[in-house]
């Protein structure tokens, strides 16, 4: 059973910075591609970055600069660390893997970007 757990989400002044985390089990994901996407209230669920089993990272425009995307093969995990925070970062945040037509979902943390 695939499962994916993420961390790291909380409020936070403008400027700061976060760090998430999501660690999935259930399987090897080498070779699945891993994310983070955003969806904050009222607007669609957007991708914020993404690095695929190759190790080639894309990033959304607004992030670019400012969120940093990581992955450790040997721990299944993905990291994004973000910097630079604005208010329009705030969201829930969900960390996702895929291969193909396949795709798993973690269950969102939220970060809120806020004095």
């Amino acid at each position: 059973q695939v499962q994916l757990v993420e961390s790291g989400g909380g409020l936070v002044q403008p400027g700061g910075s976060l760090r998430l985390s999501c660690a999935a089990s259930g399987r090897n994901f080498a070779i699945y591609r891993m994310g983070w996407y955003r969806q904050a209230p009222g607007k669609q669920r957007e991708l914020v970055a993404i690095v695929t089993s190759g190790g080639s990272i894309n990033y959304a425009e607004s992030v670019k600069g400012r969120f940093t995307i990581s992955r450790d093969n040997a721990k299944n995990t993905v990291d994004l660390q973000m910097n630079s925070l604005v208010p329009e970062d705030t969201a829930v945040y969900y960390c996702h893997v895929g291969f193909q037509a396949i795709g798993y979902w973690g269950q969102g943390t939220q970060v809120t970007v806020s004095s």
